[in-house]
């Protein structure tokens, strides 16, 4: 019913009919945005042969959405994403204002998304926000790679 709302709305013209529906998206999680995300799930990506890996943790408001296949989905994707970019930081708001690195390579948020680099990570928790109806969030994540030293 949204898509044929938009279409009416922009004279049916589909592209200005989607990136409004993408508009409303962002409206709604921003709405969201203040609500409590104590649910949710680890989830752990180990790449072919076990040389690289990530972990991450990817909150939502209620266990009932922490288990659609959709939530788990884009876990396992943000994880997968983690282990092949290297990201630092979570958000665009953690990256210290004298980092040389773009947000776009230190921001897990800002990153283009390693299955389609026309959307980033943001925009598949946007995404997921709005089939949900619930706030999802990135809590935290940790990558490894086999010989690499952690350091504090």
């Amino acid at each position: 019913m949204d898509c044929r709302n938009a279409l009416v709305k922009c004279d049916w013209d589909i592209k200005k009919a989607a990136d409004s529906l993408k508009e409303q998206g962002y409206e709604k999680a921003a709405k969201k945005a203040d609500r409590a995300t104590g649910q949710g799930l680890i989830e752990a990506y180990i790449h072919a042969g076990g040389r690289v890996g990530a972990i991450i943790e990817l909150n939502c408001e209620t266990d009932f959405v922490a288990r659609t296949d959709e939530f788990k989905t884009l876990a396992h994707d943000i994880a997968m994403q983690v282990t092949a970019m290297s990201p630092c930081y979570i958000c665009k708001e953690d990256l210290p204002a004298d980092s040389e690195e773009p947000a776009e390579v230190a921001c897990l948020m800002e990153q283009p998304f390693i299955k389609d680099q026309n959307r980033t990570i943001r925009d598949l928790i946007i995404e997921c926000i709005a089939k949900t109806k619930e706030n999802i969030r990135i809590s935290r994540f940790t990558r490894f790679e086999l010989g690499e030293t952690q350091q504090d």
